[in-house]
């Protein structure tokens, strides 16, 4: 007999019953005082789709099968202290609505507070995003919250708004009975029908996932890092708060002398740290089975129980104030500034980004690798995971491979030879010679290879083409002014290419075609061809300093009278070899 049946239920509400249950503690809203990422004109259509009676879509809630005691998500007191359903589709909707109709302020993806102030006209109907125009125009209501906030009847409201309206221009009947009508329709949003789907407590999250993806019309996963955050509000919300400060203070410069995880590198989100942690805490990759492990389940019997949770919390907590002391945390930065990556201009991977890390914790931390050692090793093993993309695509299950060899090794001698060994597997002889020069066949702007180039030249001290100046001085975010000093230039000019023939952007703008120059100096250049322009700049230097910056910017002897295609070929395995100097010389 098939064991298949229906893991959710259909549940109809209006919109004032799931504030109550909001309001109540009984629906897991995550709290007001998180990131909302919605823009206002975005909440702004859901209000006018709402208000012309269209559908605005199905809300997907998940029972709540929490063992033991728990808490509500979220800060307050609630009537109720665990929330029966956790929301897994529609929290921006349900978050949009919640903060207008009960006026609350919601913090954006840049942790910057701001009310979400939407605009109506109740003559025509229409919707806007509150603006100075608009709160000066009689004929708007500037700020809708307000509607609901005073706690008066829709009558009083709309006498209110026509006595104030006609005192500027008097009214017809017919405009008084319009103006009323669609206030009122306004005031009932509050009954507004939903319909959600509630999936039942007994489905594991991996069904929960696959249930999100087929039933959402942008077929957006769920991260499972998601799934985490969502038991953090529940049974670890100190926890949760934590990631959530380290992010907000990451994105605001520091203004006095307490330690800041504010960078020039990047504004990590929770989930990110969370990788961090859980590879740092549980030598493990794949969250699926770190969220097992948090929700007290025993991977081996499949029971779940107060108890291990208990333990796997204080594991994660554990591993969080590893991963959130600032000194590590810049210590790391530092470590790659080091290896030229300047800032995260030159990153072009972040979850590259953050399991090295993680691996940087495991020397500090773990096997106590001494900091001069630890740096250079680390720089050597940022260029190999960004040069290789050693974890684009299938990023866990190479994570996962990583650790586990990490996880192993008794000694920092051990671990540092581990190190070394990966690294000297992916940077081989003929990824130098064939591989990198390949890869370097690209137009694409965010390239690593591109990158590593420039961190290289960092490393290596050059000058930027055309002047004393240093690439790595130009590279540092302290120093960059509103205009950037430092510019792309093409080195054989786009109209030159044109006029030769070349009609293909893909070629005139491959990487091997471009150098960075101050701006005056590009400006000046123009769209002249490079045996013109070169003799003019050669006249500034000496033979010993024009041979090394030449040599530094992979610039092939004579190339200014090279053709086109040959150029391109000969300064991609020139720039290949001055990236692999770069690496070596951190050794």
């Amino acid at each position: 007999m098939s064991e298949l049946r229906t893991v959710f239920k259909r549940v109809d509400y209006d919109l004032a019953g799931l504030l109550h249950y909001i309001e109540i503690g009984d629906i897991g809203l995550p709290d007001i005082q998180r990131p909302f990422v919605w823009s206002s004109a975005k909440v702004r259509d859901l209000f006018d789709s709402m208000y012309r009676g269209f559908p605005v879509g199905y809300l997907l809630f998940w029972a709540n099968a929490s063992v033991g005691s728990t808490r509500h998500i979220g800060f307050g007191d609630k009537a109720h202290k665990a929330p029966t359903l956790l929301i897994v589709d529609g929290q921006q909707r349900l978050t949009s609505l919640y903060a207008v109709f009960r006026g609350k302020e919601v913090l954006d993806e840049n942790y910057a507070k701001r009310r979400i102030e939407i605009a109506f006209n109740p003559r025509d109907g229409r919707f806007e995003v509150t603006d100075a125009a608009i709160r000066k125009d009689p004929e708007f209501i500037p700020d809708i919250s307000r509607l609901w906030a005073s706690g008066n009847s829709s009558h009083k409201l709309v006498k209110f708004f026509l006595k104030h309206l006609s005192e500027k221009k008097p009214l017809t009947e017919e405009e008084e009975e319009l103006i009323s009508h669609n206030l009122d329709r306004l005031f009932d949003l509050q009954k507004y029908p939903f319909t959600a789907l509630e999936i039942s407590e007994k489905v594991e999250e991996e069904q929960v996932a696959d249930i999100f993806v087929r039933i959402n019309s942008e077929g957006v996963k769920l991260n499972q890092a998601d799934f985490i955050l969502t038991l953090l509000s529940v049974f670890g919300e100190d926890v949760r708060l934590s990631f959530e400060h380290f992010c907000r203070q990451s994105r605001v410069p520091p203004t006095g002398s307490k330690p800041s995880s504010y960078n020039h590198f990047i504004q990590p989100s929770p989930d990110q740290l969370i990788r961090v942690a859980v590879a740092f805490g549980f030598n493990r990759a794949r969250l699926k089975y770190v969220y097992q492990l948090l929700r007290g389940k025993d991977l081996k019997t499949g029971e779940v129980s107060v108890a291990l949770r208990d333990v796997q919390f204080k594991r994660l907590g554990e591993a969080q104030k590893v991963v959130l002391n600032t000194s590590h945390w810049h210590g790391f930065f530092n470590a790659l500034v080091g290896s030229g990556f300047r800032s995260g201009d030159l990153v072009s991977s972040e979850i590259a980004l953050m399991y090295s890390y993680a691996l940087y914790l495991f020397g500090r931390e773990r096997f106590g690798v001494e900091p001069h050692r630890l740096d250079k090793l680390m720089g050597r093993w940022f260029y190999a995971a960004t040069l290789t993309g050693r974890y684009t695509g299938t990023s866990e299950s190479v994570m996962d491979s990583d650790l586990t060899i990490f996880s192993e090794v008794k000694n920092k001698d051990k671990f540092v030879e581990a190190m070394e060994k990966i690294i000297a597997s992916s940077l081989t002889k003929d990824f130098w010679s064939i591989t990198l020069p390949a890869e370097l066949e690209t137009s694409s702007a965010n390239s690593p290879y591109l990158m590593g180039f420039h961190a290289a030249q960092n490393v290596l001290k050059a000058p930027v083409l055309f002047s004393n100046k240093l690439v790595a001085d130009l590279f540092d975010p302290a120093l960059q002014a509103s205009k950037k000093a430092l510019e792309r230039h093409h080195l054989f000019p786009r109209a030159f290419l044109e006029s030769q023939g070349f009609d293909d952007r893909k070629v005139i703008n491959q990487v091997g075609n471009y150098a960075l120059l101050e701006w005056p100096d590009n400006l000046d250049i123009s769209d002249a061809p490079p045996a013109k322009y070169l003799p003019k700049m050669r006249n500034r230097f000496k033979d010993k300093d024009w041979e090394r910056m030449c040599r530094l910017h992979a610039l092939p002897d004579g190339w200014e009278k090279l053709e086109y295609r040959e150029f391109l070929n000969r300064r991609r395995r020139l720039m290949a070899e001055i990236i692999r100097e770069g690496v070596e010389q951190l050794e």
